[in-house]
Parts: C-alpha cells; sequence; structure tokens
C-alpha cells in the first residue's frame, strides 16, 4: 500500500545536484527508482528524477524494516529517502555518473507508489518503437534524453521572452476561437453551442490580430503563440504547434530582419556559447532556385546547379532538346566525390529524382583515372561534351547528374538530389550553422489545376513598391516584401511587411479572385479598420517546435514535443480525436454521417 507524505518529508534537494561537498550532510530525496541490485547483505537503489541519478545505499547498519521494504522495491517504483550523503569509497566510484563517487545511506524509506514493470527500460537513446514510445508517452518522458529536451525548450522559450521584452516587444494573447477564413491550410472548427450552425476556426496563425495591434498603437507585440492547421503531417510538422510571433511598426523590412537575426545570435550565444559572428547572408528567392533549387537551401556545401541550356540548344538527343524552351531548362550538378558512386546508388539516386516527377536522370561520372562512363554522351557531339565539362569544372573524382523538365521540376529535383548527395558523402556537420535570409518571394502563384492565383504566404503580405504596377496586368511577375530565415536547409521562420493601405489591400483581394462583397464578408472589420489610421507595420514568426529541434539536432519535431500527434493527427496516448455522445451533438446542432472505423 502506498504511503503518504507528511509535513516532516520535505525534498532537501534533486538527486544529482549532490557533490561530495555534501558528503556528512542529511538530506531527503524523492524520485523514480531506475533500477535495484541485491548484493545479499547489501542492496543498491539508483535513484532517478530530473536531474539525474542518485545512488541509495542499504547495508548491515540499516534498521532491518528498512532493508526488507528495500529488497521488494522494483523499477519505477516512487520513493522517499531520507539519509546522510557519504563517500562511495576507492573501488566503488561510478566514473559514468555525475553523482558516482557518493551515495546516500538509507535510515528511513517511504514507497509512495509501487508500479508494474513498464513495456520498455526507462534509459535514454531507448531502442523503441515510435508507436510504442507515444501509446506510453507518460514513460517516454521520464527517460533522461526526453527530459533533457523539454527542460532545454522551456531555456530557450525564456530566452525568447527575455531577448523580445528586451527590445521592447509587449507580450499579449490572442483569441484562440476566431472567424474562419477558408483561405490557404485548412482550418480547425469548433461548433458553436450559443449560435446553432455557426463555427469558430482555430487560429492558423495571430496574423489578422496582430495586425490589428499595430492598429491599437502597442508598437512592439510578442506571443509564444499555439498555431493549428488541418494539414498532412510530416517530421517537421504537426496539427496543434508553437510560434515565436512578433509584430512590428514604424519599420522597414531591414528593422525587422535585424530585430530577428538578433535574437538568434542572442540565442546561440546564450544556449550554445556559439558567436554567429556578422549579418547573415541575405539572397533573392530567384537567385536562391537558380543555384540550389531550393527556396531555404543548406549552404553548407557545394554542388550548385548549372544551366545548360544555351550549350544544348542545337542537340540531336531528344531529352534535352524538347525541354530547351520557355518554362524548362536543362540543368546539372556537379557532386565532388560522386564518381565513387556505384551504379546502383546511381539508380537510387534516379528513383529520387522521379519521386519529384523528373522523369529520368542523365549522369556523367570521371573516375580517378580520368576514365568517363556516361548515360546521355553517346548521345551528344564531342563539342557538346567538352562544352559541359568546362562549365561544369569536371575533375577526376567527379559525377555530374543532369535533369531536363519543367523549371519547377528541374528545381525540385536537383534541389532535392544535392541534399540527399551530401549526406551520402558525409558533408552535412550539425554543428556547422549556416543561416541565411531568402527575400523578394513571389507575392502570388498560379495553380493549374484552380485557374487562378494564390497569395504565397497570405494575403496581407506588401507587394514591392515597383512591382504594384504589375499587380493585375502581370501578378506572376510581383515579388513580396517577404523575407524567411533558413537555417542548413531549413526554414526557422518567416515574415513580411504587410499591407498598411486599405485601397491596395483590396485590389490584393480582387487579385485573388475575391469580389466585394466576398472581401467585406471574410475581412471587412480589417478593411474597416484601416480607414482610422494605419502604422506601416511588418513581422515576423519562428516555428518554436522546429527551432528547438533543429539546434537541438533532432530531425524529427515530435522529440521536443511533450504530448504530439502521430501521421494521422491522432494521439496515441488518450486516443483523441474519439466520438460523442448523441447529447453533446444535439446541444451543438450537429448531426453525424455514421462511418465505419
Amino acid at each position: 500500500m502506498a504511503e503518504l507524505l507528511t509535513e516532516n518529508d520535505k525534498r532537501s534537494c534533486y538527486c544529482a545536484e549532490l557533490t561530495k561537498a555534501d558528503i556528512g550532510r542529511r538530506v531527503c530525496v524523492m524520485g523514480w527508482v531506475q533500477k535495484q541490485r541485491n548484493l545479499g547483505s547489501l542492496i543498491f537503489i539508483d535513484l532517478r528524477d530530473r536531474s539525474g541519478i542518485i545512488q541509495l545505499s542499504f547495508d548491515e547498519q540499516t534498521d532491518r524494516d528498512i532493508f526488507d521494504a528495500a529488497y521488494s522495491i522494483r523499477s519505477e517504483f516512487v520513493l522517499c529517502a531520507k539519509g546522510t550523503v557519504r563517500s562511495r569509497g576507492e573501488g566503488a566510484i561510478n566514473t559514468a555518473l555525475p553523482t558516482g563517487e557518493i551515495e546516500v545511506a538509507v535510515d528511513e524509506l517511504k514507497v509512495l507508489s509501487a508500479a508494474k514493470t513498464p513495456p520498455f527500460e526507462i534509459v535514454g537513446n531507448s531502442p523503441v518503437r515510435p508507436d510504442v514510445r507515444l501509446r506510453y508517452r507518460f514513460l517516454d518522458l521520464r527517460r533522461p534524453d526526453m527530459q533533457r529536451n523539454i527542460i532545454n525548450r522551456f531555456r530557450i522559450t525564456k530566452l525568447a521572452r527575455d531577448y523580445y521584452a528586451r527590445e521592447g516587444f509587449i507580450d499579449i494573447e490572442t483569441p484562440n476561437l476566431i472567424k474562419p477564413t477558408p483561405e490557404g491550410a485548412r482550418d480547425y472548427l469548433v461548433p458553436s453551442r450559443v449560435h446553432p450552425g455557426k463555427f469558430y476556426a482555430l487560429p492558423q496563425s495571430p496574423q489578422l490580430y496582430k495586425q490589428l495591434l499595430m492598429l491599437s498603437g502597442f508598437d512592439r507585440y510578442f506571443q509564444i503563440a499555439r498555431c493549428y492547421r488541418d494539414e498532412d503531417l510530416r517530421a517537421d510538422r504537426q496539427p496543434e504547434f508553437t510560434q515565436i510571433d512578433t509584430e512590428m511598426s514604424f519599420v522597414t523590412q531591414d528593422d525587422v530582419m535585424r530585430v530577428h537575426e538578433g535574437f538568434l545570435k542572442y540565442l546561440f550565444r546564450e544556449f550554445y556559447g556559439i558567436d554567429l559572428g556578422g549579418d547573415f547572408i541575405r539572397m533573392p528567392y530567384a537567385e536562391a532556385m537558380e543555384r540550389f533549387g531550393s527556396d531555404k537551401p543548406d549552404i553548407r556545401f557545394g554542388f550548385e546547379l548549372h544551366n545548360l541550356s544555351d550549350l544544348l540548344s542545337g542537340c540531336g538527343f531528344g531529352v534535352f532538346a524538347s525541354n530547351i524552351k520557355p518554362g524548362s531548362s536543362v540543368r546539372a550538378i556537379n557532386v565532388k566525390g560522386g564518381a565513387a558512386f556505384t551504379r546502383k546508388e546511381i539508380d537510387g539516386l534516379t528513383d529520387l529524382a522521379k519521386t519529384y516527377r523528373a522523369k529520368g536522370l542523365a549522369w556523367l561520372k570521371k573516375n580517378e583515372a580520368g576514365e568517363v562512363s556516361s548515360s546521355y554522351a553517346k548521345f551528344l557531339t564531342e563539342e557538346e561534351n567538352a562544352a559541359i565539362a568546362e562549365r561544369m569544372a569536371l575533375s577526376p573524382g567527379d559525377l555530374l547528374l543532369v535533369v531536363a523538365d519543367r523549371d519547377s521540376v528541374v528545381f525540385d529535383a536537383l534541389g532535392a538530389l544535392r541534399v540527399e548527395c551530401a549526406k551520402r558523402l558525409h558533408l552535412l556537420r550539425p554543428d556547422d550553422y549556416r543561416f541565411l535570409w531568402v527575400t523578394e518571394f513571389p507575392l502570388l502563384e498560379y495553380s493549374e489545376e484552380d485557374g487562378r492565383f494564390y497569395a504565397k504566404h497570405h494575403p496581407f503580405t506588401a507587394p514591392m513598391d515597383e512591382d504594384i504596377q504589375y499587380l493585375e496586368s502581370d501578378p506572376g511577375r510581383v515579388r513580396a516584401k517577404a523575407y524567411d530565415i533558413v537555417l542548413n536547409g531549413t526554414e526557422l521562420g518567416g515574415g513580411s511587411i504587410r499591407i498598411h493601405d486599405a485601397e491596395l489591400q483590396s485590389r490584393m483581394f480582387s487579385v485573388l479572385g475575391m469580389t466585394e462583397e466576398e472581401a467585406n464578408e471574410k475581412f471587412g472589420f480589417l478593411l474597416e479598420a484601416f480607414r482610422y489610421g494605419v502604422p506601416p507595420h511588418g513581422g515576423l514568426a519562428f516555428g518554436l517546435d522546429r527551432l528547438v529541434a533543429l539546434t537541438l539536432g533532432y530531425e524529427d519535431i515530435r522529440d521536443v514535443i511533450a504530448f504530439p500527434k502521430v501521421q494521422n493527427a491522432s494521439e496515441l496516448m488518450t486516443g483523441a480525436p474519439a466520438r460523442t455522445d448523441d447529447k453533446s451533438l444535439a446541444e451543438l446542432s450537429i448531426a453525424v454521417t455514421a462511418q465505419e472505423d
């Protein structure tokens, strides 16, 4: 039976806070049993809390009832132990533990809770299937690496609060029950009991509210904001996620970027002791795509894209020749050291290119002896092959990978191939932090399927001043005052300068296909607010989950979230989402169509 704590049972310290300096001190520690070792006349218990482990010792000097109680204790029992800190002795030191030179000689012991044998061992980096970990997340979170991740997430969040407060930002909460605005990703909808047939949406971001706060005169807004998107999950996405969300008034794009670049420098200096140096690189979107095939390029290595179309305009190889036209191209990367790849490995790269809609992958490799093998060279003239070799700076040991297709396919495929090759050649050092700003994004992107333009970021992003003239006549040409911050091929955050002119905002809605009535129905409150004086404003939001995961060296953001969802947006531990009863549905005026599981 579990024993109860009394007023006399006060924890004096965490387990791993004890050191040699505490020898002779009487302490009270509490936590979970990592393991019990019974040596007959000696029993040792490793007691664990969030700080680490301390050894509890029971011997012939221990009261017999306490010794017998220690004998029956198993892993994950919860204990309250009192005793005196003493040295383990020269031959019993455990150098793997910070507390390995000391132990607590226990003279009082309470079993606060017994425990079943857990489905997996509570140790760091335990090789347990992800679904089992998430089913028993309350146990998974006991593991020291997971506890360290969650505590480090707290530390990073606190650093964010400290930095932005110092920079004059005011922490303001915005609503979590908002008006649905069906633009972009799908909303999570919440039915209203008081207003039958009407719905709230959970916010995809606090975008409109933080803009309204700028209209309200708060000047600098900050929030650790909870956000929700009903979209397919990936390793770096969850249906509910957290943003470090900001907005600033009376600023230009440079002002916003300077403040947030300052945060990253502050974070790395305070958290890691790393000086990130001078200004981050800035690169226009068009240059990023031309050089790296990605709007979030990893610049830790080369393998940049080169356009070969002008060299092959008259070639006799149909695969290349048919793609030398507006909107299509022939481009290549030079994978230095890639000639060591086997034919099977190159076939694997071809399969990867096809997942990005490429019809195939042409290649040429030159081994260290200077011998050339290729899938395409025999279809080109000697002069054409020489021109490609010169442009690509082909040397012994190199592998050329060539994709000929629509530009969007070429960029996607080669952008992915360069990263995959860098992984295979072990060029991606996780402690090599390369930041850059990507700027001048397209304001709009055209959907062939829907036959209309959509906002690439959101409909409140300001166009670049010199491009406003093309808003109606050539929307695809218009660049945005938008900027993303990228680290090692991952977007950490993004933002923009916002439209602060009511007429220009109305034009933007019109370009997106909204009638005046539709714009007023969805965003009339914003347009009304614009009539009462709007400061120029802009902001940025960091994805906190992604920021923490990337800086701690994790690819999956679930490793830095306490209770994440799985691929189908369900939670394995609680069983959410779940059906509700008919009475609750009736109160919400909802009828549900029955479906089989």
